[in-house]
């Protein structure tokens, strides 16, 4: 019962969809969430952590970056919620734009500009 409250606690919030939707476009860091979403870096963390703590994302090391991405999870629950979600809420337009920026996003630059602040 606790996995399935965490699925759903993580799946409970817009922001937390958004980003679902982005990471099926490709894998993310946490300054490209952060710029497409315009929130803070700490909350994008968190979401990202609520997200990775409901078996729903990965994160992975990549030099500098820690790259996050869609689980591929073979649990049910997760498997059924992530099957799901791919054809759900395309046609919203926020997610839209959002997938578009995320297709565009050029994690060097933004990266950068996000270092020198």
């Amino acid at each position: 019962m606790r996995k399935l409250e965490r699925v759903f606690k993580a799946l409970g919030d817009r922001n937390r969809l958004r980003i679902l939707k982005m990471l099926e476009v490709k894998p993310m860091c946490v300054c490209e969430i952060t710029e497409i979403l315009g929130i803070a870096q700490s909350s994008a963390s968190r979401h990202l952590g609520l997200l990775r703590d409901a078996g729903l994302v990965v994160d992975e090391k990549d030099g500098l970056w820690v790259n996050y991405s869609i689980s591929g999870s073979t649990d049910d629950v997760v498997a059924t919620i992530l099957t799901g979600l791919r054809r759900w809420g395309n046609e919203d337009p926020r997610i839209r734009e959002d997938r578009d920026k995320a297709a565009r996003a050029d994690r060097e630059r933004i990266c950068a500009r996000v270092r020198s602040v």
